[in-house]
C-alpha cells in the first residue's frame, strides 16, 4: 500500500505518536514580556514545553514558531508531493506495459520492485532523521525531489523518443521497441523518484507533527485535528491525480502529466522553504537500532555468566526504580545477561520489540495484497469494457473507489462500526481492540481476493476470443473489489499504526515509522518473488501461465485465489500470535500485583 502519503503518522494520542523525540521538559513555561517602543506592554510569548527548538537552537516560543501557519505550509507540501508521486504510481503499470512493451507479469514485477525500493528509501530516510534531525532530512528530501523533478523532466524528454509511432502508448496500441540506452534512462528516472519520495515520505508527517506542542492542551488538540487534515490532504492529492491525470494517461498524453508532476514537486519545495524561520525542531535522538544492538551484543558477551533467579545484581535505572509499575519480565531470559552492565530498562525495551516481531511479520502480508490494486487490478480493468456513454474510464482511475472507501470508513468508524460492534457483542466497549481490527482487515482482504478472482472468471467468460486483450464485461464490475480493498486498508493500516504506537517502548518510538516502511518494502519484494515463482511454474512447457502477456490466454483468477489462500494461512498465524501476545499494559499490571504480593 503506498503506504503512499496517506497514513496518519505522528499526530496525537488518537492516531500515532510521533517518532523518537527529545524527552519533554516538565517545567513551567518561561514567559517573556516584551516592551514596545512607546513603553506599552507588548505580546506575551511563552516557550514550548516539549523541548522543541527554534532555528537558532534556542527553546521555541509559541506565537513565533510552529503552530498552524507552519503546519499548513507542510500540509500544502504534502498534498503536492502526493499528487506528483501518485501520478507515477498509478500509471507505471500501464506505462511499462504499453510504452515499454513489458508483459503483464513483467509490468507487475517492475511495479512491485519499484514500490519496495520506495519504502526501502523511506526506511533509510527514517534512520538518517534520527541522526540529523527531521528538518534537515525534509529539506534534503525535497531538494532531492527537485532533482527528481528533473527525473520527470528526463522522462518527459525521453517520452519523445519512447512514444513512437505517434499516438502509441495507449491500451491496445504498443509503442515501437526501444534501445537499451532508452530503457536504462527510464529506470534511472523512476528510481530517482523512488529515492527522493521515499526519503521525504518517512519524515514529512512527523516533522509536521513537531510543529504542535503536545504539552500544551490547546496545541495538543490542534495536533490531533491537524492529523486528520494531513491525512485528507494526502487523499486529495491522490484524488486529483486520479480525476484529472489518469484520463490523460489513458489517451496517451504522457508528456503533460510528467511536466505537471515536475511543477508540483517544485511548488512543494517552495511551500516547505517558505517558513524555514518558523519551524520547530528537535535535537537528533540517535538510532533505536543502536540501543537494540547494544543489548544483543552485551547478552552475547555475558553468555557464560550467571544471572540470579530474582534479578539481583542487574543494572536498574532510576526510572524503573521510581516508577514501580515495570519489572524484569520472565520471558526471553537470555537477554537478561545484558543487564549486568546495561540498564534493565533498555533490555526490557528490546524484549518488547521481540514480542512484537511475530505480529509484525504477519502484517507484511497485507502489503502484498494491497499492491495488487495498482498492479493486477489495473491490468484487469484495462482488459474490460471501459465505455460509459462517450467517456473511456481510465483503469487506474478505479482507485478512486478505494480512496473514498478508506476515507469514509476512517471518518465514520465511531458512528458505524463501533455501534455495530456493541450491538453484536452486547458489550459497552468503546472500540475494537487494534489486533481485532487487523484480523477483520485480513478477513476483508480474503473476500477481496476471492471477489477479484470471480470477476476475472466472468471477464474470461465474456472475452472475444481474438488476439486482443479485451472482454465485453464492463469495468464497473471491479467497484466492489476496490471498495473492499479500501475497507481492508482502513482496518489494517490504522489499527496497525495504533497498535505499534501503543506497544513500542518510549525509548524506541521512532521504530514505529521504521517498522511501517520496512513492512511495505518487504511486501513489495515478496510480491515480486511470489509472482516470479508462479510464472516459472505455470509458464513452463509452452504454457501461457497464470499471468501471461494477454490475460485472455491465462488464468489470473487462480493467482487471485492463491493470494486468498495465502491470506487465510497468514490470518491463522496472526490469530495464534495475537492470542498469545501479552500487551505492555498487562505486563505493567502483573508487575504491580507481584510487587504488592511481596511487599512487607
Amino acid at each position: 500500500m503506498q503506504q503512499s502519503g496517506n497514513e496518519m503518522v505522528g499526530f496525537g494520542d488518537d492516531l500515532v505518536a510521533p517518532g523518537n523525540k527529545t524527552p519533554p521538559v516538565h517545567t513551567a513555561a518561561v514567559v517573556e514580556l516584551q516592551q514596545s517602543g512607546n513603553g506599552e506592554e507588548g505580546l506575551l510569548l511563552a516557550r514550548t514545553k516539549d523541548g522543541s527548538l527554534d532555528r537558532y537552537g534556542k527553546p521555541a516560543v509559541r506565537g513565533r514558531t510552529g503552530g498552524w501557519k507552519s503546519g499548513l505550509a507542510l500540509l500544502a507540501s504534502q498534498g503536492l508531493v502526493t499528487l506528483a508521486f501518485y501520478v507515477l504510481e498509478a500509471s507505471i503499470v500501464l506505462f511499462t506495459k504499453y510504452v515499454m512493451r513489458q508483459t503483464n507479469a513483467e509490468a507487475e514485477s517492475t511495479f512491485s520492485l519499484w514500490m519496495g525500493t520506495v519504502y526501502l528509501c523511506s526506511l533509510v530516510g527514517g534512520f538518517l532523521s534520527d541522526y540529523l534531525g527531521r528538518y534537515l532530512i525534509s529539506i534534503y528530501a525535497q531538494v532531492l525531489l527537485t532533482v527528481v523533478s528533473k527525473g520527470f523532466g528526463l522522462l518527459s524528454a525521453l517520452a519523445h523518443a519512447l512514444l513512437k509511432p505517434h499516438g502509441c502508448g495507449v491500451i491496445e496500441k504498443l509503442c515501437d521497441p526501444h534501445a537499451p540506452l532508452e530503457v536504462s534512462m527510464f529506470y534511472i528516472s523512476i528510481y530517482l523518484i523512488a529515492l527522493g519520495n521515499g526519503a521525504c515520505e518517512s519524515v514529512l508527517a512527523t516533522f509536521a507533527a513537531d510543529q504542535f506542542d503536545e504539552e500544551d492542551p490547546a496545541e495538543k488538540q490542534s495536533k490531533t485535528s491537524f492529523g486528520w487534515y494531513f491525512f485528507i490532504a494526502s487523499n486529495i492529492g491522490r484524488l486529483i491525480s486520479v480525476a484529472l491525470l489518469d484520463y490523460t494517461e489513458s489517451t496517451g498524453n504522457w508528456l503533460p502529466i510528467f511536466w505537471i508532476s515536475t511543477g508540483c514537486v517544485i511548488t512543494a519545495l517552495v511551500f516547505l522553504l517558505s517558513l524555514t524561520r518558523k519551524y520547530r525542531r528537535f535535537k537528533p535522538s540517535g538510532s533505536p537500532i543502536a540501543r537494540i544492538a547494544q543489548v544483543i551484543v552485551a547478552s552475547w558477551r555475558n553468555r557464560n555468566l550467571q544471572v540470579p533467579s530474582r534479578g539481583e545484581g542487574l543494572l536498574y535505572s532510576g526510572e524503573w526504580e521510581i516508577d514501580g509499575t515495570r519489572r524484569n519480565t520472565d520471558d526471553l531470559r537470555f537477554l537478561d545477561k545484558a543487564a549486568i552492565n546495561i540498564p534493565i530498562t533498555q533490555v526490557e525495551e528490546v524484549k518488547c520489540i521481540l514480542r512484537l516481531l511475530p505480529v509484525w511479520l504477519c502484517t507484511i502480508w497485507s502489503s502484498v495484497v494491497f499492491l495488487q490494486m495498482p498492479s493486477l487490478f489495473t491490468e484487469q480493468g484495462a482488459a474490460m469494457d471501459r465505455t460509459i456513454l462517450h467517456f473511456q474510464v481510465p483503469p487506474a482511475g478505479m482507485i478512486a473507489f478505494d480512496i473514498i472507501s478508506t476515507s469514509t470508513l476512517i471518518v465514520f468508524y465511531d458512528k458505524l462500526i463501533v455501534p455495530l460492534h456493541i450491538k453484536l457483542t452486547k458489550t459497552q466497549s468503546k472500540t475494537l481492540a487494534e489486533l481485532q481490527r487487523i484480523g477483520i482487515g485480513f478477513v476483508i482482504a480474503v473476500v477481496t481476493m476471492l471477489f477479484a478472482g470471480l470477476v476475472e472468471q466472468k471477464r474470461l467468460k465474456y472475452s472475444d476470443g481474438s488476439t486482443k486483450e479485451m472482454s465485453s464485461l464492463h469495468i464497473l464490475w471491479q467497484i466492489p473489489q476496490y471498495i473492499l480493498m479500501g475497507a481492508s486498508k482502513a482496518m489494517v493500516c490504522v489499527a496497525e499504526k495504533e497498535f505499534f504506537a501503543a506497544q513500542t517502548p518510549d525509548g524506541l518510538k521512532s521504530l514505529e515509522m521504521i517498522q511501517s516502511f520496512c513492512c511495505s518494502a518487504l511486501g513489495g519484494y515478496m510480491c515480486h518473488t511470489i509472482l516470479w515463482v508462479v510464472t516459472q511454474i505455470t509458464a513452463s512447457n509452452g504454457r501461457a501461465g497464470w499471468v501471461p502477456p494477454n490475460l485472455n490466454d491465462g488464468n489470473a483468477d487462480r493467482f487471485f485465489f492463491l493470494l486468498a489462500a495465502l491470506t487465510i494461512l497468514n490470518l491463522g498465524l496472526f490469530v495464534i500470535y495475537a492470542y498469545r501476545y501479552i500487551s505492555i499494559s498487562t505486563q505493567m499490571r502483573d508487575g504491580i500485583e507481584e510487587m504488592e504480593e511481596v511487599a512487607p
